[in-house]
């Protein structure tokens, strides 16, 4: 049976987030704040937290920075995934990637259809792994996010989740969790 399993220790992850934005700022970032707030809230750190453009230049500086960063074990972005002319999170981030987490995209969309309904056929969500950091990039709707954190990446993220979680692949957790 799948689930958060109490009996086991509870390992913090070191998590970044990314908002990708031509209009938003650290004030008016809802979407930013919901996942600091979530995941905070979940027992894990906050590594760090930006805003840059929807610009692929940006997006991809600030992406190397943190998977660099051996302080940071998972980024997660939102922003950037719709088809406006401007949205390019996925051809800014895509070419680090050294493996795709193709269920990733099939379980979000699975989560939000039912908030959103066949309008998540309009997010290109996805997540893979640059060098050994998780990078999990989101939508930008507050909503989405929420939908994100509270259905799919909570559990993902708990190294209690059973039969396994992305804790377990995480190079400092490996061998302490499953």
């Amino acid at each position: 049976m799948s689930g958060i399993d109490e009996r086991l220790t509870f390992h913090p992850l070191n998590i970044a987030v990314l908002t990708v934005s031509d209009t938003r700022n650290l004030d008016t970032d809802t979407s930013g704040a919901l996942l600091a707030g979530r995941l905070t809230g979940a027992g894990h750190m906050l590594a760090a937290r930006a805003i840059v453009t929807d610009d692929v230049e940006p997006i991809r500086a600030q992406m190397r920075a943190w998977i660099a960063d051996p302080g940071v074990d998972i980024i997660v972005s939102t922003g950037g995934t719709g088809f406006t002319p401007r949205d390019v999170t996925p051809e800014a981030v895509m070419p680090l990637l050294r493996r795709t987490m193709d269920g990733f995209s099939v379980v979000f969309h699975q989560a939000s259809i039912g908030t959103i309904g066949i309008s998540t056929l309009q997010s290109r969500a996805f997540a893979g792994q640059a060098e050994e950091t998780f990078v999990f990039c989101l939508p930008g709707s507050t909503g989405a996010c929420r939908d994100a954190w509270d259905l799919v990446l909570g559990f993902e993220f708990d190294s209690r989740y059973r039969p396994c979680s992305i804790a377990g692949q995480v190079p400092r957790l490996r061998g302490l969790c499953a």
